[in-house]
């Protein structure tokens, strides 16, 4: 069985391990992929997180996460484009094939969300040369409406890929099942970010009913109401065939199981749902 097609983002199992950990998990269960998160690199260290994904040989098919562009003045406008100049070093060190980025919700105090739209676009325009002359994509993940306020004023892929268009070379999506799968212009906008290479990463997941928490009640795959394969099949009619990357925050449910039970889940689930 190969499982070449299947990465591992690391919030999935970042209650039971730390980077480093995760890795050789990862690789004792023949995964050869993973997508860290900026918090779990910084936690044990950039240099060990390095050493551990070469010493593995484990392809790193995203770095979570750069963004958050909108804040309430200058200054802390300009804060958020310094971190995703580190955000970008860091993806580079650890040779990520992407910088997922999450565009960041309302500034305190704020209602003005198209206002909030374009300080992400101002932001990844800032921070797009540095990104071009680092050779790292910048992946745009538009995230489900519910998110809108705190998080993420991108919220359909139609946003994204506009503002793929208005950027150019150097920016594409990530197109995450939870976010997305509800959205009744899905086929048409996949088949249009195919047109131009602009998939660069796609996270899987299940959406689970009833879900107890928006944040952190994701399900696992087949566990909910997602056509996964369909999904897939869409994605690979697009032109992506890279890695399914599975990603699940699961605070009352998988975050509590055994790691390894986590991983040998997500590999059959894999070969059940996804393939």
């Amino acid at each position: 069985m190969s499982l070449d097609g299947l990465s591992i983002n690391l919030a999935t199992i970042r209650a039971q391990w730390n980077v480093r950990e995760a890795v050789e998990a990862c690789r004792r269960h023949g995964i050869g992929a993973v997508d860290p998160w900026r918090d779990q690199v910084a936690a044990i260290g950039l240099d060990t997180c390095v050493r551990a994904i070469k010493d593995n040989g484990m392809r790193v098919t995203g770095y979570c996460r750069g963004g958050m562009f909108p804040a309430a003045d200058a200054a802390g406008r300009q804060a958020a484009i310094d971190d995703n100049y580190r955000a970008i070093d860091e993806a580079v060190a650890l040779g990520a094939e992407c910088l997922v980025i999450v565009a960041g919700g309302l500034p305190s105090g704020s209602r003005d969300i198209a206002a909030a739209r374009q300080m992400v676009a101002e932001g990844l325009a800032a921070i797009l040369p540095y990104a071009r002359s680092a050779n790292m994509p910048l992946a745009i993940e538009p995230l489900h409406p519910m998110t809108a306020a705190d998080r993420c004023v991108v919220n359909t892929l139609a946003q994204a890929l506009d503002l793929c268009d208005q950027l150019g070379d150097g920016v594409g999506v990530t197109i995450d099942t939870y976010h997305v799968w509800w959205d009744p212009d899905l086929a048409n906008q996949i088949a249009r970010a195919g047109e131009d290479g602009r998939i660069l990463a796609h996270h899987i997941c299940d959406w689970l009913v009833p879900t107890r928490d928006l944040v952190t009640d994701r399900g696992m795959m087949g566990d909910g109401v997602i056509d996964l394969s369909g999904f897939r099949r869409m994605i690979e009619a697009a032109g992506f065939f890279g890695p399914q990357e599975v990603e699940i925050f699961s605070a009352e449910n998988w975050w509590k199981r055994p790691g390894d039970e986590v991983l040998r889940t997500c590999i059959a689930r894999y070969e059940a749902c996804c393939r």
